[in-house]
């Protein structure tokens, strides 16, 4: 496997990152030792870079995430780890944003499910408009200096709030945010092109992109004016599932499909290896449910796209920048 540089970090990860917020064992398909399997599959292969976050099942991913770790002995010391911080994890006044109070506590409260002594990257999953900017990154800049974390970086963060956290750390003499994570795929490309990924190829940001196959519609398992399949995170959403499936979308799908055709690749593997063809993301998230789907996607890792299919993509996926489509079901 090829590693990529987490932004101007020294920092090398692998161009897949493992997601355990663990939706199948969320929805009782799945048990604990399937997701540790899953965590086991990918390590096998090279993975090096695993996402978690305190708010996935209130803390019980960074649990079964911890106790994968554990049984990985020292393989642990090679692994890229992530946690993140700002969702609400309680009915408490402070069981919600980038608090000082919160940042410390959770930190604290997410090595000891994971079992860790330090996080490799320690991220700020949304912006808290309710807390002073300075006040959030002289936390994340304490957790660095306790060696809790090595890392710190920020989710879902527009390219003016990224800009303002950075100038402010600048300003502050602060432990710099080193890497965004934000929602890209080849169904929402407005909120990163137009100005994400400028600020990453200015400043130096690594970026971890997530949805990558746009919550199993990329998968070509879905089509327009057909019932989502049983058993998906679809099903039981037809409205919103019909709203979503629009005659663009439709296309980009009947596009990735013939691609895959072409290339004896599957649709996750062409909407994947699109992502990895852009040279400002450092790693794509992937949310696998069982080992093979891990499979799958690393399978994306030995071909690419070629000079004529990227611009095909591109081009039927070009996005209207002044339209905003709906978030598809978490």
């Amino acid at each position: 496997m090829e590693y990529r540089k987490l932004g101007k970090s020294g920092l090398q990860v692998s161009p897949v990152c493992l997601g355990t917020a663990f939706r199948g064992f969320w929805h009782g398909d799945n048990d604990e030792a399937t997701c540790i399997q899953v965590v086991e599959r990918a390590v096998d292969l090279g993975v090096n870079f695993i996402d978690c976050a305190n708010f996935y099942y209130q803390g019980t991913c960074e649990e079964v995430l911890g106790k994968a770790l554990k049984g990985m002995g020292n393989k642990r010391d090679d692994l890229v780890v992530t946690s993140k911080v700002w969702s609400r994890i309680g009915e408490g006044p402070n069981d919600q944003g980038l608090s000082r109070f919160h940042i410390l506590r959770e930190m604290d409260r997410s090595l000891k499910r994971l079992q860790l002594d330090h996080i490799d990257l320690y991220l700020l999953h949304n912006f808290d408009p309710d807390t002073p900017l300075e006040e959030t990154l002289r936390a994340m800049d304490d957790v660095v200096r306790q060696g809790k974390a090595r890392y710190v970086g920020c989710c879902n963060w527009t390219a003016a709030q990224v800009v303002e956290g950075l100038w402010a750390g600048d300003r502050l003499g602060l432990d710099p945010l080193m890497c965004l994570q934000n929602q890209y795929n080849l169904l929402h490309r407005w909120e990163v092109e137009p100005e994400l990924f400028p600020r990453c190829r200015q400043h130096g940001l690594g970026l971890m992109t997530y949805s990558a196959v746009a919550v199993g519609l990329l998968t070509g398992k879905f089509r327009r004016g057909q019932a989502p399949p049983k058993g998906s995170l679809w099903d039981g959403r037809r409205e919103q599932f019909d709203k979503m499936m629009t005659e663009r979308v439709d296309a980009i799908i009947e596009k990735v499909i013939e691609i895959a055709g072409d290339n004896g690749k599957t649709p996750a593997q062409v909407s994947v290896a699109w992502i990895l063809d852009h040279e400002e993301v450092s790693s794509a998230i992937m949310g696998p449910d069982l080992p093979e789907h891990v499979d799958e996607v690393c399978g994306a890792l030995d071909w690419a796209l070629s000079a004529n299919e990227r611009q095909a993509l591109d081009t039927v996926s070009e996005p209207d920048w002044l339209q905003r489509y709906d978030h598809p079901p978490s």
